[in-house]
């Protein structure tokens, strides 16, 4: 059997609290050969009749009120989802899917959640840890709305990347340590280094660092988890070189944190699919734009 159209179910109910056909087309607007056809269609499509006349009012039969009884659960269900995407649509609600390095995660993105959650909270961002090649992939496949890669990146058809945030990487270091006023690749080369994996950007760029000074380092550990190198840092089992963002709180008193010769700097950017944006993904842009790093 075909599937029944909720305009025929509609028109049933209306019947049912009306008590009649003529009432029921005037507040559906209908013309009465209309409704009268939208019941014929339901009753043909049933096998039995679903209402009865009865001294000039309309029942529903037995087969009828347990249809109607779902009918009015089906519309609710159909008129509420109709309100929830219209809410969507005017970015009063929805789901926005962002993918992100924990890099991101620890402090930056956290600040824009708070500041969405005041203007907008309707929508609801769901956060994925991934890399930046992650990101962009998923972003392809349509299985992400926003990326917050690590620049730069190769140009991609259908995807749209700018220029998100510039902030120094600097070096933290055991407080315990000796440490100068600033750091160089020569001085922190000959120490226990903590570094990010080599799929990282920002490993690359802290091994051209090395390398432009003839140095290939090893490290004593490689993490991706820059709370963790931290917390290990703290603890005095090395060094290391990570992104320090503006306004972000001070390390733990036991880290040493200098700024690092030649500058270094990590670059973000956001990216997106080119084409219409939704309003709920429009207005977690707006937010993440107004976070761009000072020089």
């Amino acid at each position: 059997m075909r599937e029944i159209s909720l305009d025929r179910l509609r028109t049933l109910v209306v019947i049912a609290d009306l008590g009649s056909f003529a009432r029921a087309a005037r507040a559906l607007s209908l013309a009465p050969p209309t409704v009268s056809l939208h019941i014929a269609d339901l009753e043909a499509r049933i096998g039995a009749p679903l209402l009865s006349r009865k001294r000039g009012q309309v029942h529903p039969t037995a087969i009828g009120e347990t249809l109607i009884e779902r009918a009015r659960r089906l519309l609710e269900d159909a008129a509420q989802a109709m309100d929830d995407v219209q809410r969507q649509v005017k970015g009063l609600a929805g789901r926005v899917r962002l993918g992100a390095s924990t890099g991101a995660l620890a402090y930056l993105l956290p600040q824009a959640l708070d500041v969405l959650g005041k203007r907008h909270p309707g929508i609801d961002v769901e956060v994925a840890v991934l890399t930046s090649q992650q990101s962009l992939a998923r972003l392809v496949d349509g299985s992400l709305d926003i990326g917050l890669v690590a620049l730069p990146q190769a140009s991609q058809p259908g995807l749209e990347l700018r220029p998100w945030r510039r902030d120094p990487i600097m070096a933290f270091l055991p407080a315990s340590w000796d440490v100068p006023a600033q750091v160089t690749p020569t001085w922190l080369g000959s120490r226990a280094l903590i570094l990010n994996d080599g799929t990282t950007q920002l490993s690359r760029v802290t091994g051209e660092w090395f390398a432009a000074a003839g140095l290939r380092p090893p490290s004593r550990i490689q993490l991706n988890y820059n709370d963790a190198i931290k917390s290990l840092v703290a603890a005095g089992y090395g060094a290391t070189l990570l992104p320090h963002e503006a306004l972000s709180p001070q390390p733990d008193p036991r880290i040493a944190m200098r700024p690092v010769r030649p500058a270094m700097w990590r670059e973000l950017g956001i990216a997106h699919r080119t084409g219409a944006v939704e309003q709920t993904t429009r207005y977690v842009l707006e937010v993440l734009g107004e976070m761009v790093a000072a020089e």
